[in-house]
């Protein structure tokens, strides 16, 4: 995800004379599916999921009291708000992608992201160059779930000894994939970091700087991975 950042959500609360209960609405980024939360019985096609995802903001936003007559005009605005994000690629994504795919592995993506993940990975230029495509959405559940990684092993046709996980979030894409049996890379961008210093690998991981690095060395098996 990068700027410019979705829409403040007190912002879309006041343009809607909502100022109020804006401010009960409370941290933006706290609003949607929870990390590790399951939701299959709403991820049964994209209707399903869409009206699922519009039913919590009206829950919400009525316990912040908002009337009735103002629900259905303010939940549209927050679903835009917080679907404002656009993905963009680093400079080493795509051609690191491609370097493994000549290598014959499998390569795929698995990320908690809206039901139009795959358009997105299309959209900034992956969509040729990755074979699997996860998202928890469609899934129906969201990493670090154990639902999700077992979609990723049935999708890739691997088993999780065969299956190197890499990703820049600590439990969804180091810790999450571990206990599911496969190894992770924790891919730890010095100049991207949130905290100053990285935590201490666990059995089974292992850490990089950036993609390139994943060139150098063999797949899981020497014949495949998906992560």
């Amino acid at each position: 995800m990068v700027e410019p950042l979705p829409p403040d959500h007190q912002g879309v609360f006041a343009r809607r004379g909502l100022a109020a209960q804006g401010l009960r609405w409370g941290d933006q980024w706290s609003v949607g599916p929870a990390e590790g939360e399951e939701h299959t019985a709403h991820s049964a096609d994209e209707r399903a999921y869409v009206a699922w995802e519009h039913e919590r903001l009206r829950r919400r936003a009525r316990s912040c009291g908002v009337p009735e007559e103002a629900l259905d005009a303010l939940v549209a605005d927050l679903d835009r708000a917080m679907k404002a994000v656009r993905l963009a690629l680093f400079a080493d994504a795509r051609e690191s992608l491609a370097a493994l795919r000549r290598r014959g592995l499998l390569v795929g993506v698995c990320s908690n992201w809206f039901w139009d993940l795959e358009d997105r990975l299309t959209e900034v230029g992956l969509g040729d160059v990755v074979d699997v495509v996860v998202g928890s959405a469609r899934t129906g559940a969201r990493k670090p779930h154990p639902l999700i990684y077992r979609a990723v092993l049935d999708r890739c046709g691997l088993g999780a000894s065969r299956v190197l996980f890499v990703g820049d979030m600590w439990v969804p894409d180091v810790l999450g994939p571990l206990a599911a049996g496969m190894r992770a890379v924790h891919l730890w961008r010095p100049d991207r970091a949130v905290d100053g210093i990285a935590p201490p690998l666990p059995r089974g991981a292992a850490r990089i700087a950036g993609l390139r690095e994943l060139i150098g060395g063999d797949g899981p098996d020497g014949r495949g991975g998906c992560g």
